[in-house]
């Protein structure tokens, strides 16, 4: 299974995260595939998700910030779920000298997302 982050928007408006993976053996039907390249020590201030999508990291290694807080670091070769298309929102920073390569994959609106969340 595939690293992932999980944003999501709580009852009180907050952007918020939890940690999981994504299961090679699920098959999530996609609307739509974009790629986007931002150039290294880039940053986007606070803005929530225009969609539910994956963000698929091909390149570059990323410091994101919720409006709670909390931070965690996305490293190539993992997954963004974005899901908090309301609310506060998250920010980031590209933290390493390489530009930030990625595909946005759009899903149907209510799909079931293949997401497993971490146990503690």
């Amino acid at each position: 299974m595939i690293k992932a982050y999980k944003l999501y928007t709580d009852s009180d408006g907050q952007s918020c995260f939890t940690t999981g993976l994504v299961s090679e053996k699920v098959v999530t039907e996609a609307v739509s595939i974009r790629f986007q390249e931002t150039a290294p020590y880039s940053s986007y201030d606070w803005h929530p998700a225009p969609i539910t999508q994956y963000v698929i990291t091909l390149a570059g290694t990323l410091e994101f910030t919720t409006s709670k807080g909390e931070t965690f670091i996305l490293h190539p070769g993992e997954v963004l779920i974005a899901m908090d298309t309301t609310g506060a929102g998250h920010k980031w920073r590209i933290i390493d000298d390489q530009p930030w390569k990625r595909a946005y994959v759009v899903f149907e609106e209510g799909a079931d997302i293949n997401f497993v969340p971490e146990s503690h």
